[in-house]
């Protein structure tokens, strides 16, 4: 653990205890504005399409304005507009903030892995990536359920403002961060990755097992609601435990064994936990559907993002890590927008019958990828 390393942990610590604490309660403030429920998806939708945006925009950025501007300027957009927030709860308003502040999230989530694989050496990287994980994964386990607990007790504006100040709070870790290096002498951003098959077939995979985990984090409450009380809250921390472990064990065996050999095993877990969502209400099919999932989407998460780092060099670590990202949000968007089709058609059993049958067809890329690796391993 390096000095620049841990700067690059408080930081993003900060920016995602920033975005978690507000996550679910930017949408209650909303609505206690009169925004209605409509209204209230909308915000989370205008910071999910902004996120998407600006990871599309951060490798081209890094290379015009390095590292520490880029990362300190997003950090700045995801703190500023949560205090602002306190001003109005008008639904444009809070949209517009919101909006922003997913510019910042975006350059936050992009940054802070790109630096880690700048930072960590080659034979250590899935180690220091799982530890990120660990540290990015955090705030989800506690301060999402804690800033809606916040607001039933204190009310939005010390919340709103404590989000905010936990980004602020990250730019005291900019200092000592990259700066701009030489411009590459190939060329970067998300274009290149989208030409690449090598970063492209996992890349595919992984956002298959993440449009699946937007199903269950936005329709597990739902499928659940008439069942004890205790259900949803427990499947679905058992679940944001599940992922954070694995993610940090699947680093570990891939400094050991390589990524690679864990991609079909973390999506064949994956489908295997939804399917198990088959049975839901049932309580004991929840807890272990949730489980099961969250051990295939951690383990995914980190194996396909080291599995991307090891194919490129140094200078097309943003490309990656902006790839990577889109793969997870653009993702967990569609799953939650999809199923909601699906689901309002055939129930929620069939639903997540066909939610696990359409996770199978990611094997065609994960299998075809393993057999390419396999083969280039053999010529050298």
């Amino acid at each position: 653990m390096t000095p620049t390393l841990l700067r690059v942990f408080v930081a993003a610590f900060g920016g995602m205890t920033s975005f978690f604490l507000l996550l679910s309660v930017a949408p209650l403030y909303a609505t206690s504005g009169g925004a209605g429920e409509v209204g209230a998806g909308a915000t989370t939708a205008a910071l999910l399409l902004s996120t998407v945006a600006a990871e599309l925009a951060v490798p081209r950025l890094v290379v015009r304005f390095g590292h520490r501007l880029v990362f300190g300027a997003g950090l700045v957009l995801l703190g500023v507009p949560a205090v602002a927030l306190v001003a109005s709860a008008h639904l444009g308003w809070i949209l517009g903030l919101s909006a922003v502040r997913g510019v910042g999230f975006g350059v936050v989530v992009v940054l802070g892995s790109a630096l880690v694989a700048v930072l960590v050496p080659a034979e250590r990287r899935g180690e220091g990536l799982g530890l990120f994980g660990v540290v990015i994964g955090l705030p989800g386990v506690l301060a999402l359920p804690f800033g809606v607990f916040l607001v039933g007790q204190v009310g939005f504006t010390p919340v709103l403002v404590t989000g905010g100040l936990a980004a602020l709070v990250g730019l005291v870790a900019m200092p000592g961060l990259p700066g701009r290096e030489p411009a590459p002498a190939e060329p970067v951003g998300i274009l290149v990755g989208l030409r690449s098959v090598p970063l492209l077939r996992p890349a595919v995979v992984f956002a298959m097992v993440a449009v699946a985990a937007g199903v269950v984090v936005t329709f597990i409450p739902l499928a659940a609601a008439d069942a004890a009380a205790y259900l949803v809250p427990l499947a679905l921390l058992l679940h944001a435990v599940a992922t954070t472990g694995a993610r940090w064990w699947a680093g570990r065996f891939a400094d050991r064994h390589g990524p690679e050999v864990l991609i079909v095993p973390a999506l064949l877990a994956a489908v295997a936990g939804v399917l198990v969502l088959v049975m839901i209400p049932h309580p004991a099919a929840v807890l272990a559907g949730m489980v099961l999932f969250g051990l295939g989407f951690g383990i995914s998460q980190n194996a396909s993002l080291v599995l991307m780092f090891s194919r490129v060099s140094r200078s097309r670590y943003g490309t990656v890590s902006a790839l990577w990202n889109v793969a997870f949000d653009a993702g967990m968007g569609l799953g939650a927008v999809g199923f909601g089709v699906v689901v309002a058609q055939t129930g929620y059993p069939v639903a997540f019958a066909v939610m696990g049958a359409l996770m199978l067809v990611a094997l065609a890329p994960a299998l075809r990828d393993r057999l390419a690796t396999g083969e280039g391993q053999h010529r050298r």
